[in-house]
């Protein structure tokens, strides 16, 4: 148990309205405003979809958005004065149709003509979130961007509660919605097991050993993986769903191990004498991983069936946590070493094929970064003042956006 707690702090040292941390200049960007024909549902829920509306359409980050909520009839011929400026206007109605499921019309207009126009459905009012990111989706690829695929996948992440104590949630990106899957006892580092999200892996520390299982989402079945002294954590599935890096101390030593989700067999990745975790697909026959065999935590890199391991970040002296996507690889490093008040660890991007090295955060502890699947954006964790948050990082667009948890503490999560 000492090495799986050790692990917990090397491994992941933490607004629902999007808070801006590093703001590019927007003047360049055309103008949005939105506009509300609500036909049902009451005035707090039609303003609160419109707020959630609008952090999407934010999160985008290829409009400068307009944040005054207006009312308007769905069918009038022309936009409110006040967005008779603006270079786009997104107008949209809820309505409850007779089945008691949430419908939604929107259109976007430019100078009062409509260039795009589409429905939406959903049963449940209480995920009306979804129908928000799959409008703000449709947009941008109606707008030709690059894709933000992202927005519409689900996130779990394992929130400590209580000493020893954790719940295992399933959420949107932003945390507006969130749905505990497992509960009681002590669950941390939950890993999709597949593109699909409908199975999950989880670290179970409840057992006389730290055990590794899978949970069926649909059936809510439970099965146990393997189990090992010490420490045994999923760090990455690949691609296909079929291989699995797992951290392991089966002889009191942390290492990497490739595990067949097939065949239920492992072998050995990394021999060191020191700490190898973390270990993460680069491509189908390179991984990436976190050592201490420089003295200090280090990213290096592993060709699968091969000996050789090469050094790859060279800026810092204890980094860890890292994410990698073609040739980017992303990773936390402490930034100061204080023993009397709390340090700073900053995420850090570099090209395996340049010099190239970007700071992505400036405050807190930042950590747990993951990369999106097209590698758009990075999912992280920040803890600053007291306040456990998820952030997303849109690479191209140089913004950072903060979704506050609003009980406990972000242990690990993936997306």
């Amino acid at each position: 148990m000492k090495i799986i707690f050790s692990l917990l702090m090397l491994c992941s040292f933490l607004f629902s309205d999007a808070t801006i941390e590093v703001i590019k200049k927007v003047d360049s960007l055309p103008s949005l405003a939105v506009e509300d024909s609500s036909e049902s549902y009451g005035d707090t829920f039609q303003l609160t979809f419109f707020k959630s509306l609008i952090a999407d359409l934010n999160v985008l980050s290829i409009f400068n958005v307009d944040r005054h909520h207006n009312k308007v009839h769905y069918n009038d011929s022309n936009v409110v004065v006040e967005n008779k400026d603006m270079n786009y206007v997104l107008r949209y109605k809820l309505f409850e149709d007779d089945g008691g499921i949430l419908n939604v019309e929107s259109k976007l207009i430019k100078d009062d003509t409509t260039v795009f126009s589409k429905s939406y459905k959903i049963s449940r009012k209480n995920v009306y979130m979804f129908v928000s990111h799959a409008m703000a989706y449709d947009i941008n690829e109606f707008m030709g961007k690059a894709s933000v695929a992202w927005m519409k996948r689900k996130v779990i992440f394992s929130r400590i509660v209580a000493p020893k104590k954790s719940e295992l949630v399933i959420s949107d990106y932003t945390l507006t919605y969130q749905h505990v899957v497992v509960s009681g006892g002590f669950n941390v580092f939950p890993k999709w097991a597949n593109k699909a999200q409908n199975a999950f892996y989880y670290t179970s520390l409840d057992g006389a050993k730290p055990t590794l299982k899978r949970v069926e989402i649909k059936t809510g079945k439970t099965s146990r993986i393997l189990s090992s002294d010490g420490v045994i954590i999923c760090s990455d599935v690949s691609d296909d769903g079929k291989k699995l890096l797992i951290t392991m101390a089966p002889d009191g030593q942390t290492d990497i191990y490739l595990y067949s989700v097939d065949t239920k067999k492992y072998k050995r990745v990394t021999k060191y004498g020191g700490i190898d975790v973390n270990g993460q697909f680069q491509t189908d026959d390179t991984i990436i991983f976190v050592s201490g065999r420089l003295g200090y935590p280090n990213i290096f890199s592993k060709k699968l069936g091969t000996r050789e391991v090469e050094q790859m970040v060279y800026y810092g002296k204890s980094n860890a946590a890292c994410s990698a996507h073609n040739e980017y690889i992303v990773y936390k490093s402490r930034e100061t070493s204080n023993a009397f008040s709390k340090n700073t660890f900053n995420l850090h991007l570099i090209s395996t094929k340049t010099d190239f090295i970007r700071r992505l955060t400036a405050t807190g502890v930042n950590e747990f970064p993951r990369f999106s699947k097209d590698g758009d954006a990075i999912l992280f964790i920040k803890n600053y003042q007291s306040q456990s948050a998820i952030g997303i990082i849109r690479l191209n667009h140089n913004k950072n956006y903060l979704f506050p948890l609003k009980y406990g503490r972000v242990q690990s999560m993936d997306w």
